[in-house]
């Protein structure tokens, strides 16, 4: 009986030692505020403040690295005790990873600028307005393409995207909606010079962790994702970052499913 209780915390502490010795966690990211971005050399944005406080609560040693989004989805795909954030889950994409979320829902909407005067209800609309410029590695670049949209041209970074809409190269900005403020701020832009059209597709993102990567140590982040939910911290980081959100939003964005 006097082994009992030693061996109990003996367990304790291997369980605890065996947890402190897990391999170092990559995070990838790229630059795509309000989400992730570098200020003053370390990542910064709604992401990285989210994924960083899940670091914090499942006590996992983590680095997180800004990398170009190409670079990060080939990297995950290969690595064990590695996970790219956000990314749009998808049918496509399902079967290449572990999926830790939701974590943001938004949309991805076309617009034109107000005093072009536009109306864009459907595809076939946007067929007949020219040069389609979207960054090659979103998820709607890749539906566009199954469309065969024979305007389409993928561009490098969502940034050529707005310069090619600045300078009136291209009509139609395609774009999500939680991301539109600040793509435009870093063009001298704001979004009440754009006319809103139709949405392309809704897009629920995620923390996506290699196939590698034990099953285990994704259950614990899933878990202290929702329990952000349940005591309101992740409330109060999207309150911090998407502070023009109304109530309704709000909700949707907390929602589990």
């Amino acid at each position: 009986m006097s082994l009992k209780y030693p061996l109990a915390a003996l367990l304790l502490l291997c369980s605890a030692c065996a947890h402190a010795l897990a391999a170092e966690l990559r995070l990838y990211t790229e630059d795509y505020r309000p989400f992730s971005y570098l200020e003053d050399g370390k990542p910064s944005g709604m992401a990285v403040a989210v994924v960083e406080e899940l670091i914090r609560r499942t006590g996992e040693p983590a680095r997180i690295e800004l990398v170009p989004w190409t670079r990060g989805y080939h990297q995950v795909r290969q690595q064990a005790n590695s996970a790219l954030f956000f990314t749009v889950r998808t049918a496509q994409r399902e079967a290449e990873f572990q999926w830790v979320g939701p974590i943001v829902r938004g949309h991805t909407r076309f617009y034109t600028l107000k005093d072009a005067g536009l109306r864009v209800d459907t595809l076939d609309d946007v067929r007949q307005l020219g040069t389609l410029a979207v960054p090659r590695q979103w998820y709607s670049y890749e539906l566009l393409r199954e469309q065969n949209l024979q305007n389409l041209y993928g561009v490098s970074t969502p940034q050529d995207m707005l310069r090619m809409f600045r300078h009136g190269r291209v009509k139609l900005l395609l774009a999500n909606t939680l991301t539109l403020d600040d793509m435009l701020a870093e063009q001298g832009m704001h979004a009440g010079q754009l006319q809103a059209q139709f949405d392309l597709m809704s897009n629920n993102s995620y923390i996506a962790f290699s196939r590698q990567t034990d099953k285990a140590r994704v259950a614990r982040w899933q878990r202290a994702l929702q329990a952000m939910r349940d005591d309101g911290s992740l409330a109060r980081v999207y309150r911090r970052w998407l502070p023009e959100a109304d109530a309704r939003a709000l909700t949707d964005q907390l929602r589990s499913e």
